[in-house]
Formats: structure tokens, C-alpha cells, sequence
């Protein structure tokens, strides 16, 4: 018999550690954003306005698997809407259910969520990998559950394979790009030009020093770079995420999934990329350079440095995110789509405002 456990207290998620470790272990798609650390974290520092929804589905004594979910007030021009959805706001590209059963997950999870107090107005299922590993089982499971459903694209993502070689991924480029990357790095090495990566293992191989000092020359290089004027609010030197970070920061190295480059110009940081990785999978979250200098183009040193660190190190891929893709389309390999699958609350005016808006902007087709 299956059973769904729901909880909303983030302080009750603890209990649930030893269940939560177990499943993530055997998630195929798991990244850092799936971890119950960081989900704690992110509901400890966003989730003043949300509701955790987290459901734990079971069948006998056995866990299946976790839908982590949350009721987020988003700010529309209609108003606030309560939207159920993942707990990521973009810090990802893709996410879905943990542990080794995400059809079974799903199937049970929007069940429940149909049949239980419904404390929200849309329910939009964002940053689904349609196209690899959900292969529709989000858009079935909201169809089995009884919810007339849209599907759009969320986001494009700029990713490069790194599964091969270098060579082999330099003689893909464009030639003048390829000539004048090798330009750039000859002057860069010439100029004293060296690269840090820093990927402590984590805890359990007592190797999990934050190097906080490589950690604060990242923030130092961001706050001249774009990043100092940004009006996201979610950059690295921004001061309203200063607590959000570094205890993420801390968290990555304990668990072993930090991923920090720095490239220095005669010992002086000049560039760097924060990133996270899990099991040869790259999370780009941010990257800056000092514009200042004019040696060489140093986020492009940088960027290849990275790129062949990795083929090395034989990582599969580097997501390089959701945005400024003009910058990222000569060093990708391919763009994936995250999808997002919306159900608009019948009776919630809101909603339906929300979603004859919608119909007028995009060509959306219902899937129920």
C-alpha cells in the first residue's frame, strides 16, 4: 500500500536524515540542490513567505521516494499568487524527485497534493528535463492526478560535454575562436598566468577545509566585476546573500561537492568561477573577472582553463546556466530546455487571469 508523509515544518525534516541520505544516493539527477542540507538551508533563508510541502511516499514500511515542493506568494501584476512548485528559484537548471523510484514518486505525490488541502493557486512544476531523464513522467503523473496541464518552456540551458577529449573538443570550435583561444592562453601563461581549482572531498574523507581565504578573494573579484551592479540581488558580494552563501559555501565542503577556480596573475587573484559539482556534474552559480586588467582576455583563460581541467579530471558535463547566452554559445556543446508543466486553479481568479495571459503570449497546448 502506498503512503504519503507530508511535511511543513522545516524543523521536523531533520528526523527524516538517515531516509532523505538513503534516497539521494541512488538519484541519477541528484545535484547539491537535492540535498536535505541545502534544502534546509534555502528554506531557513528564503522561506519567510513559503510553505514547505515536502512529501515522503512510502509503500509498506519501504521508502519510495521525496517530492520536495513548496507554496511560494510571487509577486504578479495581478497581485501575489500561491504557486506550488520545486524549492530551487533558478539556483539550478533542472530538477525532480529524489530516490530511485521518480515515477512511482511523482504518481503518489501529485495524488495527494490533489486530494488534499489546496493552499495554493497554480501548481507549476518548473525546471523539468523533459527532454533526458523525466521523458514525460511529470506531465503523466499531473494527467493520472486529474490536473488539466500546460507545457512551456522555463529556461534554456547552455551545457558542454565534457565526456571526451580536449582535442576533440577544440576541433569542434569554430577555427578563429579556436585560434584566438590559443592566443589567449600563450599570452596568459607568458604574462604569470596560474590557475587554482579547489575541490576538498568532503568530511568523510576528512578533507573538508572551506579555504575561506579563496572563498573571500571570489567575493573581492566580484564586487568590481558585473556582478557589483547587478540588480538581481543574488550575486556573490550582494550583502543580502552573504549569510546564504557562505553557509552554503561551508556545506559544499563538507559533503565534498565544492567546486572553486581562481585564475592569478602573478600570484594575484584576477578571475574566478564558484561552482558546485556532484559526480562529474558542474552547477556554474557565479562567475567575474577584473576588468582592469588588459593583458589578456582573462575570463576566457579562465573558461578554457576549467573546461580542460575537466576533461581531465574526466567530470561529464559543465551547465554554464540560464543567462548571457550570446557569451556561452562559442564554448557550448549543446542547449537544453528546461520545461515547465503549469495547472491553473479553476476557481482561483487569479489563476485564471494567469493563465488566459499566458495563452495570449505563448503557444501552449493543455495536456488533459
Amino acid at each position: 500500500m502506498i503512503q504519503v508523509v507530508e511535511v511543513n515544518d522545516v524543523d521536523q525534516l531533520a528526523g527524516y536524515r538517515l531516509v532523505w541520505n538513503s534516497l539521494l544516493i541512488q538519484t541519477t539527477t541528484a545535484t547539491l540542490f537535492h540535498s536535505l542540507d541545502w534544502v534546509e538551508t534555502y528554506f531557513r533563508h528564503f522561506g519567510r513567505d513559503q510553505r514547505p510541502r515536502v512529501l515522503f511516499v512510502y509503500r509498506g514500511n519501504e521508502p519510495l521516494g521525496i517530492l520536495p515542493l513548496t507554496v511560494i506568494r510571487e509577486k504578479t501584476r495581478i497581485g501575489r499568487v500561491r504557486v506550488l512548485t520545486y524549492p530551487l528559484n533558478d539556483w539550478g537548471s533542472f530538477y525532480g524527485p529524489i530516490g530511485p523510484n521518480p515515477t512511482a514518486t511523482l504518481i503518489a505525490g501529485l495524488a495527494h497534493v490533489s486530494g488534499t488541502d489546496r493552499n495554493w493557486e497554480v501548481l507549476d512544476l518548473r525546471w523539468t528535463d523533459t527532454e533526458g531523464r523525466d521523458r514525460g513522467r511529470t506531465e503523466g503523473a499531473m494527467r493520472a492526478a486529474g490536473f488539466r496541464t500546460y507545457r512551456g518552456i522555463w529556461k534554456q540551458v547552455a551545457r558542454i560535454d565534457t565526456s571526451g577529449t580536449w582535442a576533440n573538443y577544440l576541433s569542434e570550435r569554430d577555427a578563429r575562436f579556436r585560434n584566438n583561444l590559443r592566443d589567449h592562453i600563450r599570452r596568459g601563461e607568458r604574462s604569470g598566468m596560474t590557475y587554482i581549482r579547489y575541490r576538498p572531498r568532503g568530511s568523510a574523507y576528512n578533507d573538508a577545509d572551506p579555504r575561506w581565504d579563496l572563498y573571500d578573494a571570489c567575493v573581492n573579484l566580484a564586487r568590481p566585476s558585473w556582478q557589483g551592479n547587478s540588480t538581481s540581488r543574488t550575486a556573490l558580494c550582494c550583502e543580502s546573500m552573504r549569510d546564504y552563501f557562505r553557509k552554503t559555501h561551508d556545506l559544499a565542503s563538507r559533503t565534498g561537492t565544492l567546486d572553486l577556480n581562481l585564475m592569478l596573475l602573478r600570484g594575484r587573484p584576477v578571475a574566478f568561477a564558484y561552482n558546485y559539482h556532484w559526480r562529474g556534474h558542474i552547477t556554474g552559480i557565479r562567475f567575474g573577472f577584473d576588468s582592469e586588467q588588459f593583458l589578456c582576455d582573462i575570463g576566457t583563460h579562465l573558461r578554457a582553463a576549467i573546461i580542460r581541467d575537466s576533461f581531465a579530471r574526466q567530470d561529464h558535463t559543465i551547465d554554464l546556466g540560464q543567462s548571457y547566452m550570446d557569451s556561452k554559445r562559442q564554448w557550448l556543446t549543446h542547449v537544453a530546455s528546461s520545461y515547465r508543466y503549469t495547472h491553473y486553479r479553476r476557481f482561483a481568479a487569479k489563476a485564471q487571469f494567469l493563465w488566459a495571459k499566458r495563452l495570449a503570449k505563448e503557444s501552449v497546448e493543455p495536456t488533459l
